[in-house]
């Protein structure tokens, strides 16, 4: 009583699932590890390019937040220079309106002295 196993002669194991001979097979047990090792190793260097391109992409989109911040900064000082510039401006129209009231009250000193001359 002999079983006789059935062997696939194409090396298919897919085809013959019930073959014992080729899935004990330790030639394509090792052919079958290095593609579940090269499927692996492809994976995870899709992974590492998708990691590469996410990090890529954070940093372009770092850089123009950046620049943009930049641009408000600038802005935002320029606007600060402006605002000083208004301010000396007023300053100085304001000394100069002082300048003026206090000449129109010596001048009305004057006359008002020279009104009491007058009148003795």
């Amino acid at each position: 009583m002999f079983k006789i196993a059935q062997v696939d002669p194409f090396g298919c194991q897919s085809v013959y699932p019930e073959c014992s001979m080729a899935k004990d097979d330790p030639v394509d047990r090792g052919a079958e590890a290095a593609r579940a090792d090269a499927e692996t190793r492809r994976r995870l260097a899709e992974d590492a390019r998708e990691i590469r391109e996410q990090g890529r992409q954070s940093g372009e989109a770092a850089r123009i937040l950046a620049e943009d911040a930049r641009l408000s900064a600038e802005s935002l000082r320029q606007a600060a220079v402006a605002a000083m510039a208004a301010t000396a401006a007023t300053l100085d129209a304001t000394l100069e309106h002082m300048q003026i009231v206090e000449e129109m009250r010596r001048s009305l000193r004057q006359i008002r002295d020279l009104n009491k001359l007058d009148s003795n």
